[in-house]
Order: structure tokens, then sequence, then C-alpha cells
């Protein structure tokens, strides 16, 4: 395993924030108005036009709040489209998650697993898969995206006669069973060699089917484990996840919180899984996923763990959950820090908005 950053803990005397978030104003050894004007350029009057349009965005450092801001303008038709209710961004506002919901996905194979109804190295229980090579993939080959099998994750730039995969399963008639349709294919590289690196949507939503499979749930079931296991211990209670016609969690795509219920969630991973005492997620579970594994073709730039990304070059151990558009949820163990992101950015200028939302990171301490 990599040389990981350890967490840091709860700082004394500040409460944990199950109810209510503590606010602050930013540490001393940051520059006020250098911070103010880092967040005018990802939401404000000086905002960067290569940064889209940003619905809202965050900072909490050593576990209180010193930064939450939320666009004026009314979210885009995409948004609608993803299942988040259009309309001026509140902190009542459920912000969509795109690909961030991987890493919740992530978080659920580890309670499920410390609850001992799997183990990561055991072969994914696929029915479709019996009998033939697929058979050797296991969950840990489909959380670092390495199971080897065929799939095109390509969003923009394609015609009607060309849809790609990720495409038609979440909105053609494959969204009837994502995690059948993805289960389908065949395979192309060994399972688990660096080569069979493949980030893929599909992948997660047959994880997902496994973890429904093996629990023997679908639907409203899996949202009161999420609740239950995850969310309400850390006091989020804004939760709410998309299915597909097979009653799967499209775990690829499809959660939906309140942008201080997605700093509760980052708090939590940023703790070590603790919080408050109890153990919600095994700390050693969030290193699988933040171990480095793959560097990813479609997101230069970026280390892709087990269902969580690392920016490379970094020393202060930052990692995070990412999403299409620019959805971030950061988090720095050497500067006990969280950074969220939400909005609407081309494919052309995400590395702007990284640069941005790095560069706001950068203006904290490190506490070693």
């Amino acid at each position: 395993m990599a040389d990981l950053r350890p967490f840091p803990p709860q700082p004394d005397g500040v409460a944990w924030p199950t109810t209510a978030w503590e606010e602050a104003d930013p540490p001393p050894e940051v520059d006020a108005a250098d911070l103010a004007a880092r967040l005018d350029r990802v939401l404000g009057p000086d905002q960067d036009p290569g940064v889209g349009h940003t619905n809202a965005v965050a900072v909490v450092h050593r576990g209180r709040i010193v930064a939450e801001r939320y666009g004026e303008v009314e979210m885009g038709p995409l948004a609608e489209l993803a299942g988040v209710q259009p309309g001026p961004i509140t902190p009542e506002t459920a912000l969509h998650s795109w690909s961030m919901a991987k890493s919740v996905c992530h978080l659920l194979v580890g309670i499920v697993q410390e609850r001992g109804v799997l183990d990561a190295t055991d072969p994914a229980p696929v029915p479709g898969w019996a009998g033939d090579e697929r058979a050797a993939i296991t969950w840990d080959h489909l959380l670092s995206m390495r199971p080897g099998l065929q799939w095109t994750e390509v969003y923009e730039g394609f015609g009607s006669e060309d849809i790609p995969d990720v495409v038609a399963m979440l909105y053609g008639e494959p969204s009837s069973d994502m995690a059948a349709f993805a289960a389908g294919f065949p395979l192309v590289h060994e399972p688990g060699s660096p080569e069979a690196y493949n980030y893929s949507s599909g992948t997660t939503n047959i994880v997902q089917g496994c973890v429904q499979r093996v629990l023997g749930i679908e639907g409203d079931a899996v949202t009161a484990l999420l609740r239950e296991a995850l969310f309400d211990p850390i006091g989020a209670t804004s939760v709410s996840l998309g299915f597909d016609g097979a009653g799967t969690w499209v775990a690829s795509s499809y959660l939906n919180l309140v942008l201080r219920d997605w700093l509760r969630l980052g708090l939590l991973v940023l703790r070590g899984g603790t919080w408050d005492g109890t153990p919600v997620v095994p700390s050693a579970w969030i290193d699988h996923g933040r171990t480095p594994r793959s560097e990813s073709p479609l997101d230069p730039g970026l280390i892709h763990g087990a269902h969580w990304w690392i920016r490379p070059g970094r020393t202060d151990g930052g990692f995070m959950a990412h999403g299409f558009e620019g959805q971030r949820l950061i988090m720095v163990p050497d500067r006990d820090l969280v950074v969220f992101r939400n909005g609407k950015t081309g494919s052309d200028h995400v590395e702007t908005l990284n640069e941005h939302l790095w560069g706001i990171v950068d203006l904290f301490p490190c506490s070693t």
C-alpha cells in the first residue's frame, strides 16, 4: 500500500456537526482577501468564464465551515434531467452527484464487508459469469476499475450511430437493468492487470447489483440501508437515490444531497470513517479507496484508486470523489480540509476548475 497521510482527529472543543455545523473565520495563516478572491473565481462577481456555472462551493477547515456560497441563477436543463429540482440554489437545494456517487458505493461495500456479508477478494457474484472466463473477476477488480471488460465511457462528441455504452446504459433501453447490461460485455484484458484499467460507470453498477444480490434487497430497502448504515450516523438527512428499472441504485451517477450533507460525508471520510467516537466505515477501507493504482487517460492529471481519485504530485494526502462536469468533494488530511463544489463545467475547462479549487486548498497550512 502507498504511504498514505494519516487522518486528522476532530480538534478538541469542536462539536461534531451531527445536528448543526459550527462556523468560523479562516485561520490567521490564511489571507482572507485572497481566499475571497479565489472563491470569486469559482462562484462570484469575478467568476472565471472557464469554470462554467457553479451551484455551490464550500470549505471546511478543522471541522468548521469557513466558506459557503450558493449560486444566484437557476440550474440548467441538464441538472433537471439528472433529477435535481431547478430553481435558485439555497441550503435546501439537493445537489446532484454524478460520479461522486461511485465513491459512496465504495463506502457501502466496505460497510457490508465489515458486517461479514462479502469479501472483496472473492469473485463477484454475477450469475451470467458462471462457467466462463469472467468468473475470475473479483469485487476488488471491479472497485479498482480493472475487471478487463469491454466498455466505452464517452459523454460528448458522438453521433446517433455511435452511442457510447455509458449513454446507452443511462438513457436507452438498457436502463431497465443497468448492471445486467454492463455485465454482458466480453472480457478483453486479464482481470486485475494494469492494462485492464478502464473507467466505467457500468462497472460501478455491476458492483451495486452484486451488493443488492448478496443482501437480497432493492429499491426503497437500499435507501433505508444507506441511511441506517452511513448517513443517519452523521446527521445527513437529505439523501435521495435514483434507481433503474430493476430496482438497482444507479450508483455510478444518481445521488442527491444538500451541500451541508455533502460536507458531512467529506468530514466522515477525512476522519477515517469514525464519527464522534462511532466507527461508521472501516478506516482501512477508506485507505483501500485512496491508494493510487491507475493513471487515467480520460482524466489527465488524476490517478484512480478504488472508486476514489488522487491528484499526483501532492504531498498533503489530498484525494477526492470526482464527478462529471466538475462535481468535487476533496479531502486533504495534512490540512484538515474539505472542499466541495457542485455545478456544470465543460470538459475542455475542468482543469481550469481544478486549478482554482486546488488553489483554494493550498491557501490553508499543512499541520505537519
